[in-house]
């Protein structure tokens, strides 16, 4: 049996009054994903171990199978290895974001989203600036970028600047965790103190930039600081088919660097897709065509779509549940029709990865939905793909690689 899991980033959200006391995944149209729960069995699952960030890089590593306490490093490391930068022993690898601040506030996370070009020239730019030996500015995605610092240390706090909108951006500055001093790397002060340098200097440089200039003359959310995060060195990971040997091979599918870089080190064929944005504009049909290609010739597919967290993360209820939609009507359903014809069965999991719920703009670590289909499934109880109906799911609650043992056994 061949198996995909499709992911919508944050499609968890909490009750909304304005949806008359349901969820997005209660009130939105999803035919398909309440035909799959209906004729599948479902659960809930906790993604997020304790200790831990609800961040993306944590909730998709944990979906995968891996022991976070084991493996993690951070969301940098990831990004690095999707852009293709190979990390040396010696490299702290952050994300970078290009942000947005206006009143001594981070107004978004995402500089007014960058289109991919945008983001590279504001990177480069800053990279001729601030670049040396010690420090590499690296062009990524959109407004997701790379700095490499050679000798850092990551026992630095860093804030997610997607957890602190319409928060004042000084008292987020990264701080050292501890006085550790490691051979030939910097001390977490010293390292602290170089980014938060850094972010200063982005900011006088960014401020005068043409881009910016010009935003600002339009009224545009200027792209005006960068805001590193998400540090770590070269993690150690087993492949998916060294955990679960039943998967010869896999794809990743996403328009995302650090589900990318999961997918790189997890040893899946990284599948890049024209058109995949990460925003509510993706090209979905390219994306569930790619899956479907790539399920004929592997084992295991995951198809992750990132538009409904960007679309929570700026607070837009209806554009959250019109990417709810697309899933259900652009991804999920050409899928399961193509593949429900097949000689092989496919086993099919809908699942987020975190809520990102509308009215706190931020993730949250609470347990998620899920779904599992395949042709010779038993169902349970359940007739609708949602927070509160998969409680009564047959799985129960879940924890952590819990899912894909479970999964990958179906």
């Amino acid at each position: 049996m061949k198996h995909i899991i499709i992911l919508g980033d944050g499609m968890a959200d909490h009750a909304v009054d304005r949806l008359g006391g349901k969820t997005l995944l209660q009130y939105a149209d999803t035919p398909y994903m309440d035909m799959l729960a209906r004729k599948g069995k479902t659960g809930r699952l906790m993604t997020i171990p304790e200790g831990f960030h609800p961040g993306s890089e944590v909730a998709n590593t944990s979906i995968l199978g891996y022991d976070l306490n084991k493996v993690y490093e951070g969301r940098g490391p990831l990004e690095a290895a999707s852009i293709g930068y190979e990390m040396t022993s010696e490299d702290l690898a952050l994300r970078c974001n290009i942000i947005t601040l206006t009143d001594g506030k981070i107004k978004n996370h995402h500089g007014g989203h960058l289109t991919t070009d945008e983001g590279a020239m504001l990177i480069k730019y800053l990279d001729e600036k601030l670049g040396n030996d010690r420090i590499h500015f690296i062009p990524g995605i959109q407004y997701r970028h790379l700095l490499i610092i050679k000798g850092g240390s990551k026992h630095i706090a860093c804030a997610p600047p997607h957890d602190h909108p319409n928060e004042p951006w000084q008292p987020l500055l990264v701080k050292a965790e501890n006085t550790a001093q490691e051979k030939e790397r910097l001390s977490p002060y010293e390292t602290a103190k170089l980014i938060n340098q850094l972010i200063r200097k982005s900011q006088e440089l960014l401020a005068v930039h043409p881009f910016n200039l010009k935003r600002q003359a339009n009224g545009d959310d200027t792209a005006n600081s960068i805001w590193p995060w998400g540090g770590g060195y070269r993690p150690q990971m087993e492949t998916i088919t060294q955990m679960f040997p039943q998967i010869s091979s896999g794809s990743v599918i996403s328009a995302v660097d650090l589900i990318r870089g999961i997918g790189h080190y997890a040893g899946l064929e990284v599948v890049k897709v024209p058109g995949a944005t990460g925003l509510a504009d993706t090209n979905y049909e390219g994306k569930a065509q790619a899956a479907i290609d790539q399920l004929r010739k592997k084992d295991f597919v995951f198809l992750h779509i990132e538009a409904s967290d960007e679309a929570g993360h700026d607070g837009d209820l209806q554009l959250k549940l019109r990417t709810i939609e697309n899933l259900d009507h652009r991804a999920v359903e050409p899928i399961y029709n193509e593949v429900k014809t097949w000689d092989e069965p496919v086993c099919i999991a809908v699942l987020p990865d975190h809520p990102t719920p509308v009215e706190i703009r931020t993730h949250v670590k609470e347990p998620v939905p899920f779904l599992i289909w395949h042709p010779d499934i038993e169902p349970d109880c359940v007739t609708q793909y949602d927070e509160v109906s998969c409680v009564r799911g047959e799985y129960g609650l879940l924890h952590l690689q819990e899912f894909m043992q479970v999964f990958t056994k179906e």
